[in-house]
């Protein structure tokens, strides 16, 4: 993976001196709380059709990663043309262009030294989710001047450069409560003194068609008033094994030390593992570095027909190689507490992908990972399973690493739920004719 010579998460001169400003007038103001937009009681967003489908939307992405609300377009079959993206990670780069299409001048890599004022009046739909490391210390009321340094900051620039008609900002669940809720009363306000109605709710994945525990803030504005509400929840009909592979290589098998850190009572009771569960724990960009997460026992196959054949295979176990199979010992364990008899569906869904998280090759011990059990063995996702989890269809090209494609749809936005607010908001209403 290319060196980063300028990390964009770096604590620079200016980042340190916005800190200690806003910490300080932080400290002097009152706890209110903004309240989130309610979800709508109307039709559901499946059922609506977009007003204006032979349009054209022009989008601007930054921290613009794999291309969420790219892929997004795509599978609605919606027109639209993007004017700028831009990702400071070169293999995000590689991953955008060979699966978009864009000019290469339209394309920044660090959004510190991108000058978007040439896009005024040009883009419809601004869109990103911008990491806020270094937006820590903030206060209610403290201006769109007092939050310069952070990198919301250099999304609400390229918001005020370019002027769109909407925009959707998009972060962790935490930022609402972060420093006394502080920090997402200075970023709410001064999307208002950009001139925009701002609207705001946490949205879960598995609401929409996802099965994966993932929630997120998601944050519209509106150039003029405009009466939304979110679009609300709609029966989760898949499972995570919805999505799996047929044909798994032996690299994704668990070994044995990671076979007893995942049965291990201690860690199901604690909720840092789970084998067998219908809705993915929520996935993080460097899942395939540990051993918690997600397990799936999947006996399924042409060489475990029944129960009893199944049995045998695992009693057989020890006579192979111990770091691809589990132990006799383990995977009784496994198969215990009503998951000896579980069948569920083999097939893949390419209609709709679910979400994943970002590193787990390694497996080492350090964030949220995904495994699956495959014929008897207990095995991590692959990518392609984890860009399936994250929303993104099979026609999606993996042209980077498995590590760097673990962190690319850890980082991403689950599509599906783009998917709905398009529909909600009627994206088509913004764009035009080109």
């Amino acid at each position: 993976m290319a060196t980063v010579e300028k990390d964009i998460r770096e604590e620079s001169e200016k980042i340190i001196k916005v800190k200690k400003l806003v910490k300080k007038r932080a400290e002097e103001l009152e706890d209110t709380d903004l309240v989130e937009t309610p979800i709508s009681e109307g039709p559901s967003w499946k059922d609506l059709e977009f007003s204006h489908p032979n349009r054209t939307i022009r989008i601007g992405t930054v921290f613009s990663g794999i291309g969420a609300i790219e892929h997004a377009f795509q599978r609605l079959g919606l027109k639209h043309k993007i004017m700028f993206a831009g990702d400071i990670e070169p293999n995000c780069k590689k991953s955008y262009f060979a699966n978009y299409v864009i000019n290469e001048e339209d394309w920044f890599s660090d959004i510190r030294d991108f000058d978007a004022t040439q896009y005024k009046g040009k883009v419809d739909f601004v869109i990103g989710g911008a990491p806020c490391q270094a937006f820590s210390m903030v206060g209610h009321r403290l201006g769109f001047e007092d939050a310069r340094g952070t990198l919301f900051y250099e999304f609400a620039r390229v918001v005020k450069e370019t002027e769109p008609k909407v925009f959707l900002f998009e972060n962790v669940r935490g930022l609402l409560n972060h420093d006394k809720k502080r920090t997402w009363h200075v970023m709410h306000d001064i999307f208002e003194e950009l001139g925009y109605d701002v609207k705001f709710r946490v949205l879960n994945s598995c609401d929409y068609g996802i099965p994966q525990h993932r929630e997120r803030v998601f944050c519209l504005g509106f150039k003029k008033k405009t009466k939304f509400e979110y679009p609300a929840p709609i029966p989760l009909e898949y499972k995570m094994y919805d999505f799996l592979e047929d044909y798994i290589d032996t690299k994704y098998f668990l070994r044995e030390k990671g076979v007893k850190f995942v049965t291990s009572h201690k860690n199901r009771d604690k909720s840092y593992t789970q084998i067998n569960g219908d809705i993915q724990l929520c996935q993080k960009r460097n899942q395939q570095f540990n051993w918690h997460g997600d397990f799936v026992y999947h006996p399924d196959s042409e060489l475990t027909p029944t129960d009893e054949a199944f049995d045998e295979f695992i009693f057989d176990v020890k006579d192979v190689e111990e770091k691809y199979y589990l132990s006799e010992k383990v995977a009784k364990y496994v198969l215990a507490g009503g998951t000896k008899n579980f069948k569920t569906s083999t097939k893949t869904d390419l209609d709709i992908a679910r979400p994943l998280l970002q590193t787990m090759h390694k497996m080492h011990r350090a964030g949220v990972d995904n495994y699956v059990t495959h014929k008897g063995r207990i095995r991590k996702l692959t990518p392609r399973e984890c860009l399936r989890l994250m929303g993104f269809k099979d026609s999606f090209k993996i042209v980077v690493s498995d590590t760097a494609a673990y962190q690319q749809a850890g980082n991403s936005i689950v599509v599906d739920v783009l998917i709905a607010i398009l529909k909600q908001m009627d994206i088509t209403k913004y764009g035009g004719r080109l």
